[in-house]
């Protein structure tokens, strides 16, 4: 594949040209931020420079995979592009809930999963089939009253409104797999994966409540689940895993997010 948009085939990086501008389908990384993304878009691909740009669909930073740029006139399209469905493979780890539903939040409760089955999980997984309304996670860009939730919550402030939530389908989910992870493995994971993330995230905070939960030398095992989902726009996968959770009365979390799908737009011919 060319290392030039402007030259590749639109077969292997889903660019389209006509009248509504360009769709780019970017590979977003782990740790990076949507704004980050089309940052060094623009420092790898100079033409795109002075380019209007925006994402349709955001992505955790805690997520990665498939992150639709628009640029120029494509702007003017936005909402279309919001609108498609998306196709995500989720890694849930049993045994720990989060205030963000995944790795890069405090540590609020702990469990053991110990007695987890694959029959269990799947009755559970039943239950999120279908159209639902679903909350939006506490530390969300949504915004409520002129504030975003994660403001909300930063400043202990959630108790003060209604969490807003929004209807979602999920059109397919079912298990992949299970599997275990070693406490040594799982502490170094969660702490390569907040490295890689800029800004103000609370990264120090949350790393000290991760250190007091696990240890480096521990001899510890936790449950885990790979589950692929198909959805509607709008949905959080961290959401189906704190929920998940809830459910089956086990704290649990995202532990990786990976979009494999927006539309028609496949993460195997991601820009990287």
């Amino acid at each position: 594949m060319s290392d030039n948009p402007a030259m590749a085939d639109p077969k292997d990086i889903h660019i389209k040209r006509n009248t509504a501008g360009q769709v780019l389908n970017l590979y977003k990384k782990l740790g990076e931020t949507p704004r980050e993304r089309l940052e060094r878009l623009r420092l790898e691909k100079p033409h795109y420079a002075h380019e209007v740009l925006s994402y349709a669909g955001r992505l955790d930073p805690m997520a990665e995979g498939v992150l639709l740029c628009l640029v120029g006139s494509a702007n003017k399209r936005r909402d279309t592009y919001l609108d498609l469905s998306k196709e995500y493979v989720l890694d849930i780890l049993f045994g720990f809930s989060t205030d963000t539903y995944d790795i890069l939040g405090r540590v609020m409760e702990t469990g053991d999963a110990s007695a987890l089955t694959k029959k269990d999980l799947q009755q559970a997984l039943n239950e999120f089939r279908g159209a639902q309304s679903q909350e939006y996670p506490p530390y969300s860009s949504k915004t409520v009253e002129g504030k975003s939730l994660f403001e909300w919550a930063r400043n202990n402030a959630l108790s003060s409104i209604l969490l807003p939530s929004r209807n979602v389908t999920i059109y397919h989910i079912d298990i992949d797999k299970l599997y275990k992870v070693k406490e040594p493995q799982l502490l170094s994971y969660i702490e390569d994966s907040i490295a890689k993330v800029g800004g103000d995230f609370r990264q120090e905070e949350i790393l000290e409540t991760w250190k007091k939960n696990l240890k480096q030398k521990g001899t510890r095992e936790f449950s885990c689940a790979s589950i692929k989902i198909a959805c509607s726009s709008g949905t959080y996968a961290r959401s189906i895993a704190h929920g998940l959770g809830k459910d089956l009365g086990i704290p649990a979390l995202a532990l990786h997010i990976l979009r494999t799908q927006a539309g028609e737009f496949r993460v195997e011919k991601s820009l990287k």
